[in-house]
């Protein structure tokens, strides 16, 4: 299993932070839910990401895919055209960069050109190749609670206890990227939220992180600006939630409980004020 400080378990292969470690994102997309279109551009990717960096991100999670519900998939060509150079401009910079990809041709060149660990959203269900090529590189490989393509919508969102199936759900699924070759201590879960899940699953399984992290590996929380931060924001349900960039302070408070509860890490949009809360965070654990 991974190396645990306290309650925080560390991945092997990056750095060991003493605290919650920051994600920035960078959506090298046309149609991300958050911030579509605002980074399309190979030179305002690389910049928008050196200034997460400059804000306080720790690594920086570089995708070209949105994964919003009925979103449409790229081609494979499409997407490695986006990435790769993202990818290749930042690690030449210095940053630690995350490509988050189902494909694993999309993970493999961009692993090639300098990313250190590979977010898929599918763990490894999406593409055959996937946990190979990742245990053959050595990288740490991030997996997600996932249920299907979200084309058209959600996808089987329907649970009895959602802790329950989540947590046995990702339990088979690191057994088999395991089975495929991938190390154990570099392996990090992620609830996947708002992933086939309504807003009272997401804020139920923010409430029981204690039960994901029991998982044994290094848990990635990420909240920022999902639908269920609007819904909640919204006061009530025939309210309308607030837009995607007006939830950056509810996914700032989001990080601060996820670093109480001793994630890893947080994957957000919005840094600053999320650097800021789990310093935080770390300052009253360093206080008990």
């Amino acid at each position: 299993m991974s190396k645990q400080t306290g309650r925080r378990r560390h991945l092997a292969g990056l750095t060991a932070w003493d605290r919650c470690a920051v994600m920035g994102v960078v959506n090298v997309t046309p149609d991300s839910f958050s911030d579509g279109g605002r980074f399309f551009d190979t030179t305002a990717a690389i910049k928008h990401g050196l200034d997460l960096v400059a804000e306080g991100a720790d690594l920086v999670d570089v995708g070209g895919e949105s994964t919003r519900p009925g979103a449409t998939r790229v081609d494979e060509d499409e997407e490695l055209r986006r990435v790769v150079p993202v990818v290749r401009g930042l690690a030449s910079e210095g940053v630690t960069v995350s490509v988050d990809t189902m494909r694993a041709s999309v993970a493999e060149q961009a692993l090639a050109a300098g990313a250190a660990l590979v977010n898929d959203v599918s763990g490894g269900l999406a593409d055959p190749r996937m946990i190979p090529v990742v245990a053959d590189s050595g990288a740490p490989f991030v997996v997600m609670h996932w249920r299907g393509l979200l084309e058209g919508g959600n996808v089987r969102g329907t649970y009895t206890d959602v802790v329950t199936e989540v947590v046995d759900e990702l339990h088979a699924r690191v057994e088999a990227v395991l089975d495929g070759g991938i190390a154990p201590d570099r392996i990090v879960v992620d609830p996947g939220l708002g992933f086939s899940k309504d807003a009272e699953h997401d804020l139920v399984l923010l409430a029981h992180l204690d039960r994901l992290l029991a998982l044994g590996h290094p848990l990635l929380v990420a909240a920022s600006r999902k639908r269920f931060l609007g819904r909640v924001l919204a006061g009530r349900p025939e309210a309308t939630p607030p837009p995607a960039r007006e939830r950056d302070a509810a996914t700032a408070a989001v990080s601060a409980l996820a670093a109480h509860a001793g994630a890893w890490a947080v994957r957000v949009h919005q840094v600053r004020a999320t650097a800021d809360a789990v310093r935080v965070a770390r300052a009253v654990e360093g206080a008990r």
